[in-house]
């Protein structure tokens, strides 16, 4: 059974920066630009904190293990977008350990972050992964998350 919850800093951290490595290698397999230093996930922390600092860290926990964790915030939008749907969550972190992956943790975790959203009266929530990633595009897809912007690269070397 999956349940999810708040994270608890600083009991959780050893958990997340194992998360946020593991999404780095993850990604690093279909993408070269992932940093795979040892002192990466203790940075990306720091910037998560710092991104997520009016927001929620949360773990997914199965049978009292954390195997997975996300992190969703408020954000203000632009001003192109009408003003109702200025406010919005984003959810900047999500990752579940391949080992469980496939049994309800990503969806889970996507509630969770709907939940925090919804409570705090935010109208809309954005997610994003690269363009590569097709798991995380289904999985984002199954919970409702229609594409929305696309950002294209052009590497200059």
């Amino acid at each position: 059974m999956i349940t999810v919850r708040p994270a608890k800093l600083p009991d959780d951290k050893p958990a997340i920066l194992r998360f946020i490595d593991g999404l780095q290698r993850y990604e690093a397999a279909f993408e070269s630009d992932r940093r795979l230093d040892p002192t990466y996930p203790e940075d990306q922390f720091a910037a998560v904190q710092k991104q997520a600092e009016n927001g929620v860290f949360l773990i997914a926990e199965m049978d009292g293990e954390a195997v997975g964790w996300a992190a969703v915030y408020e954000h203000q939008a632009p001003t192109y977008v009408v003003e109702e749907e200025r406010r919005c969550a984003v959810i900047c972190e999500a990752f579940v350990e391949e080992a469980v992956r496939g049994q309800g943790a990503g969806r889970a975790l996507l509630s969770a972050c709907e939940v925090w959203a919804r409570g705090r009266g935010l109208p809309v929530i954005h997610i994003g992964h690269l363009s590569q990633n097709e798991r995380a595009a289904t999985v984002y897809e199954k919970a409702g998350f229609a594409p929305y912007v696309q950002l294209r690269r052009k590497k200059l070397h």
